[in-house]
């Protein structure tokens, strides 16, 4: 059943009977019931964990004012202080630069970090926009086309995700593609493992093997063979498997 946390702004689920180990940080556009399948295999092994919905997703509402991974964290933060103990924190793609964040901030929180498919390198993009839409923006910010016709051409050249998103939660994916938490990467303390699907094509192995050397202690890194970008679904007992690496 889900319940508030931390300042009541952040729902989230827990499994299984013992005190909350392991914390589940899902991925953009998703919710913490990409970690049912994990979580239900780690409530059978006899550990607690919790499934939280990140701000905006789920039962979650937005946040008030737009962030990336850095006002993210405040909030995920604030949820595990009210734990009473130190939890493995998991991050799934957006989730575990997230999870990243809370690490390097407040150590106090996390025993370990386990990442899977996380866009933790952000490299920069050489592709420009397409004329069209670069045509129609000028014209919008010199008042000669309305916000219908500036909308119609985000719709149209706009990623899923951005055309998906509405107020301000477009606004935090802007603000997310442009995070760099390369300090953050590098100022983190505890043990990390990171998980990645060798048929990644979001984020590619590249991007793990790159993050892995910022860390300032070893980072583990496990790739999976003929698992893709979503490791919670499609390789749940070895997401696991670290998992209770990182508790031993």
């Amino acid at each position: 059943m889900l319940q508030a946390y931390g300042d009541g702004r952040v729902f989230g689920e827990t499994y299984g009977d013992g005190p909350v180990a392991v914390v589940w940080l899902h991925g953009w556009g998703r919710s913490g019931r990409d970690f049912a399948p994990p979580a239900t295999l780690l409530a059978q092994a006899g550990f607690g964990s919790l499934t939280l919905d990140l701000p905006g997703f789920g039962a979650s509402p937005p946040p008030e004012d737009a962030g990336g991974a850095r006002l993210y964290a405040q909030s995920v933060a604030t949820a595990l202080a009210a734990l009473g103990s130190p939890v493995v924190l998991v991050g799934h793609s957006f989730g575990g630069c997230v999870a990243t964040v809370v690490a390097a901030e407040h150590p106090e929180l996390v025993r370990a970090l386990v990442l899977t498919g996380s866009p933790l390198i952000r490299r920069p993009g050489t592709r420009r926009p397409p004329w069209g839409y670069r045509l129609v923006r000028a014209l919008h910010a010199r008042s000669l086309v309305g916000e219908a016709r500036m909308e119609a051409a985000r719709q149209r050249y706009g990623s899923a995700d951005y055309r998906a998103a509405r107020g301000v939660m477009r606004e935090v994916l802007v603000v997310t593609l442009n995070d760099n938490i390369e300090s953050e990467i590098a100022r983190v303390g505890v043990p990390v493992w990171l998980l990645w699907g060798a048929d990644d094509t979001e984020v590619p192995v590249a991007i793990a093997e790159e993050a892995r050397q910022l860390f300032s202690r070893d980072a583990a890194l496990h790739v999976l063979e003929g698992v893709a970008h979503w490791v919670p679904t499609e390789a749940p007992g070895e997401l696991v498997s670290a998992v209770r690496e990182a508790l031993a």
